[in-house]
């Protein structure tokens, strides 16, 4: 499955008593009448927890020049998504409070609707809310073969 390329985005949660946020590739379209979408990430770690009990969060799509930034927020034992983000312009989402980053390509805030338990992973189903205003632009940056690629 690493040789399918997928588009990169960095999903945050505002959980009340700090901010939430990693990178995810496994994000897609599942209906656009009414728009939902799917975000699926490790059943053992703390991002499903925090999902779970909050029950919305935002996806920042990433452009190629936000590879840095991808980087920051998968690596291990990463600081709040808040110091992530520092430097970066950002803003709260106004459905779900989450940090949304002003140079993604596109952005979305979610509202859970079902949780589905796949092997290690939980697949959230989302329905759309809202979607920010991001002013990035240019090629998409996608994951194949483990490293980060521009696709026009």
């Amino acid at each position: 499955m690493a040789l399918v390329a997928t588009g990169v985005t960095v999903v945050t949660v505002a959980d009340g008593r700090d901010d939430v946020g990693a990178t995810v590739s496994a994000f897609g379209s599942v209906s656009t009448a009414p728009p939902i979408v799917s975000v699926s990430v490790g059943s053992d770690g703390y991002m499903a927890e925090v999902i779970e009990e909050v029950g919305a969060f935002a996806v920042s799509v990433l452009g190629a020049g936000q590879r840095a930034l991808a980087g920051r927020f998968s690596a291990e034992g990463r600081p709040s998504a808040r110091l992530l983000v520092s430097g970066q312009p950002h803003h709260r989402g106004g459905h779900t409070r989450a940090l949304v980053l002003d140079e993604a390509l596109a952005a979305l805030e979610c509202s859970v609707r079902q949780r589905v338990e796949v092997g290690d992973h939980t697949v959230f189903f989302a329905d759309v809310v809202d979607l920010p205003a991001v002013v990035g632009e240019g090629p998409a940056l996608v994951r194949r073969a483990g490293r980060y690629h521009a696709v026009d």
